[in-house]
């Protein structure tokens, strides 16, 4: 079936015409292609982008003349400052330095509504430590500080110009696209809904990606003049905003020779809730799925959230094709940001500690946090926290559910999150039935989410599913003991405790049953654990705070995919 116009950049209305800057016009770029049927690869020009294009090779020699006066800047010789100032140690270098070009809604510090922009605001860092040239293409959604105006503009669709704002921060380049689309109060939806132009904004979003590289200059690492990252490029799409970036790159562009080495991997972080898909003239358009169907390479947050999304289960209806396509779909747990999340340097913490105090730094942190949230203060007694958004995914019902029989064995539990009005009154409920065993915050407060942390002997990670969760990494990495549901990357991360086992494994306890059952009887092993087996606790916790959970971890499995990806020809050509 051939994708729909808006997939398509068939039309003339959906052609990109020009890129000039304010002061300067340059070379256009080429008309789009013919549609890109699924599953089907391009073996050359198709009959109707020739019809289309007039003046290709004109504009193709333009190109390859203005390439070579103005070659693409290589990646830098050393690496750059990663996203905690360091540099990435000489004999961990990759042997293959790439240009990478990340397309994503959000970036943390300036969007963010969950892990995408933690993971958007990082991974480039760490990437860029390692040597590569990285470039992260976002939407300018407000008046960011500190970023300046490039002057180059670039018309799309025909009707559509947007200009690139540029801050270089923490060895990467950061470009946000301005356009009128953009600067609203929320990313993607207001208490009416989602956007009605979201189809729109996000495929403008891929366009303006797609043409960076080839007119945005940017200057080096080292210094020296603008350059060009030019077409050789590694990109990097998240989730369906960006999943239009493949089609148009076997759709728009290598059929005229443009971006022929290029490469894509589009990394699928929710599929869930068929998010990307819509409905228009009659048919229906899911832009995530062309992507999965066109892109070289496909990556998820977890190797165990990649087998669950090619089943009925996890697919939302993708899993057909995520199933076809397993042979290049991998996964990779997410790391974490390690200054924000240090416990000897948190500024949040009562009292900071390492792993060679960490019994008396929890303890003292767990003590402030009785006091300040109006507790008994008992060293003794099990303190359990829940942190996360307060929905059906995160399983905060199941915890309201246990919490009688949680205060039957005499712990504390504190609970902190915002979300659905049910389970925000549960909250209230848990407090207000339990006040001398259990605290309710409706709302979130990152400095009280780093306290929980420091605090807790155990935190409870209930989701029913769970791409990856970032939390549970924390939670280690504090001494806190994680109790998940087996389900994604937690199932990758937290690794169920072996007392038989020489030498000892396991970073805390999962359990697969999603019902109230499994979770109380996760909890009453840790909690067995922790009172009459408090050697072993200590073996948990000091193997979970030793766990590596860096991002240049992270970024050295990315290297590997896209050393796979460069060993093949491009999927659609």
């Amino acid at each position: 079936m051939a994708l729909p116009g808006c997939l398509q950049g068939g039309s003339a209305g959906a052609r990109s015409r020009s890129c000039r800057p304010r002061a300067q016009r340059v070379a256009p770029i080429a008309p789009a292609a013919a549609p890109l049927a699924y599953g089907r690869r391009f073996r050359g020009p198709q009959p109707a982008a020739v019809a289309l294009a007039r003046g290709v090779g004109e504009v193709a020699e333009q190109r390859r003349e203005r390439a070579a006066a103005e070659p693409a800047q290589q990646p830098a010789a050393r690496p750059a400052a990663s996203a905690n100032g360091k540099r990435a140690a000489e004999d961990d270098r990759p042997a293959n330095l790439r240009n990478i070009v990340f397309v994503s809604s959000e970036a943390a510090p300036w969007s963010k509504t969950g892990g995408l922009g933690d993971v958007v605001g990082s991974l480039p860092g760490a990437l860029a430590a390692r040597g590569h040239r990285v470039m992260v293409v976002v939407p300018r959604y407000a008046e960011y500080e500190d970023t300046h105006d490039t002057g180059v503009t670039v018309e799309l669709l025909g009707h559509s110009e947007v200009g690139y704002f540029h801050r270089r921060h923490k060895g990467v380049d950061w470009v946000f696209v301005d356009h009128v689309s953009y600067k609203r109060p929320n990313l993607y939806a207001d208490e009416l809904g989602p956007y009605g132009d979201n189809q729109f904004r996000f495929t403008l979003l891929c366009l303006a990606a797609c043409e960076a590289p080839l007119h945005l200059p940017l200057p080096p690492a080292e210094g020296g003049e603008p350059t060009l990252y030019g077409e050789d490029i590694t990109f990097l799409a998240n989730d369906w905003h960006g999943s239009l970036v493949p089609v148009y790159l076997a759709a728009k562009y290598r059929p005229h020779g443009v971006y022929t080495n290029a490469r894509s991997v589009l990394a699928i972080h929710n599929p869930h809730q068929r998010q990307g898909s819509y409905a228009e003239e009659g048919r229906s358009v899911n832009h995530l799925k062309a992507g999965i169907a066109t892109a070289d390479r496909l990556l998820t947050v977890s190797p165990g959230y990649s087998t669950e999304i090619t089943t009925y289960l996890g697919g939302w209806g993708l899993e057909g094709l995520l199933g076809a396509r397993q042979p290049v779909l991998s996964g990779i747990v997410n790391g974490i940001d390690e200054d924000e999340w240090d416990p000897s340097t948190d500024v949040h913490l009562a009292r900071n500690y390492s792993l060679a105090d960490f019994k008396a730094g929890k303890a003292a942190n767990k003590a402030a946090l009785q006091k300040e949230l109006g507790l008994p203060v008992d060293p003794d007694v099990p303190l359990l926290c829940f942190i996360g958004r307060l929905d059906f995914q995160k399983g905060a019902d199941l915890v309201l559910q246990v919490a009688p029989w949680l205060m039957s064995q005499g712990v504390q539990l504190i609970c902190l999150g915002t979300g659905t009005p049910d389970l925000e009154s549960g909250l209230r409920w848990l407090e207000s039935s339990f006040p001398e065993q259990a605290r309710g915050w409706v709302g979130f407060n990152v400095a009280m989410s780093h306290k929980m942390t420091a605090a807790a002997d155990v935190l409870l990670m209930p989701s029913r599913f769970e791409p990856c969760g970032l939390n549970q990494l924390y939670a280690m990495r504090y001494g806190a003991v994680p109790v998940a549901h087996k389900t994604g990357g937690l199932r990758d991360t937290v690794i169920d405790f072996d007392p038989f086992a020489q030498p000892p494994v396991g970073t805390g306890w999962t359990f697969s049953n999603f019902e109230a059952g499994g979770l109380m009887h996760a909890i009453g092993t840790a909690l067995t654990t922790l009172k009459k087996h408090p050697g072993d606790f200590e073996g948990i916790q000091r193997r979970g705070m030793a766990r590596d959970s860096s991002w240049n971890g992270a970024a050295r499995e990315y290297e590997q995919v896209f050393d796979w990806m460069h060993m093949d020809p491009p999927y659609c050509r």
